[in-house]
């Protein structure tokens, strides 16, 4: 058996545009510069506190980036109600999901730094929610790239991190997987370069989601 947790933001979904608009409007709210759409892309992974507190230059989470984190989830339901603020899946996401759910050797999960309520939202809405057994969120667990949203999930399924594999675009998500001691396959359509997601740690770098079965019936120490 193995298991399959996948992150959201950048890997199943591209909600980059939805993410950067809520961001932008909160630091307009706060007086503030809104931030390049490149500077919000780095943070996408990482728990919302931690997230703005990066933004804003800070090394620890003070009671600035607390009301900005407040003041997001504000403004993060109305905007995501907008028709043009969609989050699409990914080319190729619907039919991997689709792929691997009918496997008996595979277990999928989810490991994101969204709140619980955005990843049933996403699951949801693009019918998914029925093939993800097992999920960890920022609600739950310390942010990436601490391990524990791996480890919790492997606790769960009763599975071991040397039987798990995380894909994700993210450098947190590379770092997260090597730091629990399971299987890190990044992807490239996301939000890090293939470069940073190789120096985070990645087993493996993948162009498009039909790469990704193969991956997983490997042998997972190789």
């Amino acid at each position: 058996m193995k298991l399959v947790l996948f992150d959201c933001d950048g890997t199943l979904v591209d909600s980059a545009g939805l993410i950067h608009a809520v961001m932008s409007e909160t630091f307009a709210d706060f007086g503030k510069p809104r931030p390049d759409i490149s500077q919000t892309k780095a943070i996408i992974g990482l728990t919302l506190d931690i997230a703005i507190a990066r933004m804003l230059g800070k090394t620890h989470v003070d009671d600035e980036a607390l009301a900005m984190t407040q003041r997001y989830r504000e403004v993060y339901h109305p905007l995501r109600e907008r028709p043009e603020m969609t989050t699409p899946l990914f080319d190729g996401i619907a039919p991997l999901i689709d792929t691997l759910s009918k496997r008996d050797d595979v277990l999928i999960g989810a490991v994101t730094g969204k709140g619980r309520r955005g990843l049933t939202h996403i699951l949801e809405t693009h019918g998914l929610i029925d093939h993800f057994i097992v999920s960890r969120t920022a609600d739950d667990c310390p942010s990436k790239p601490h391990p524990a949203m791996v480890t919790e999930c492997c606790h769960e399924t009763g599975m071991v991190p040397a039987d798990t594999i995380v894909i994700g675009d993210a450098i947190y998500d590379m770092q997260m997987a090597k730091a629990a001691g399971a299987k890190a396959i990044g992807v490239s359509w996301g939000y890090a370069s293939v470069e940073d997601l190789w120096d985070a740690g990645a087993d493996a770098v993948v162009n498009h989601p039909n790469e990704i079965p193969a991956h997983v019936s490997a042998d997972i120490t190789e």
